[in-house]
């Protein structure tokens, strides 16, 4: 049995999170998932030109595991510019420490570790949830998730 994956440290969310290739429509091309973790590793190794025991140490992870990782990333990234696929960005096993959330039906104060504690209280399963810290960057993170509820 495989241990569980170890939840890496992102710093970084981007604002687009899909891609297309020009002139083709969604409903037309397969779809690639980039993992939040993938495109940090990317971002810290090729954007920051951080060493590998650097990237790996801001993510907190291993040397191996972070080569696992961004040896993922470019693949995917690769295979969606080759092959005329799309590129979705999301999910994963990752933690931050930009943005905590409030339930306000349990009263539980928790760390967004995936995408879907944005929506719901990893403790009672509420969907009656709030930012809890009002920084520039969780405005703008969380902005989009107001936008939708609206």
């Amino acid at each position: 049995m495989p241990r569980p994956t170890k939840f890496r440290r992102v710093e970084f969310f981007p604002e687009n999170t899909y891609f297309i290739p020009w002139g083709k429509a969604k409903c037309e091309i397969e779809e690639i998932v980039l993992n939040v973790e993938e495109l940090e590793a990317m971002r810290l190794k090729d954007i920051e030109k951080l060493n590998q025991e650097e990237c790996a140490e801001k993510m907190h992870v291993s040397r191996q595991t972070f080569q696992n990782i961004i040896d993922s990333a470019r693949e995917k990234v690769a295979k969606a510019l080759t092959e005329g696929k799309a590129i979705r960005i999301g999910g994963g096993y990752y933690i931050t420490n930009h943005c905590k959330f409030k339930c306000m039906d349990c009263g539980g104060v928790y760390q967004v570790n995936f995408e879907r504690d944005k929506n719901n209280c990893p403790i009672c399963g509420s969907r009656n949830i709030m930012c809890s810290k009002k920084t520039g960057f969780c405005n703008k993170w969380c902005k989009r998730e107001d936008d939708n509820r609206k």
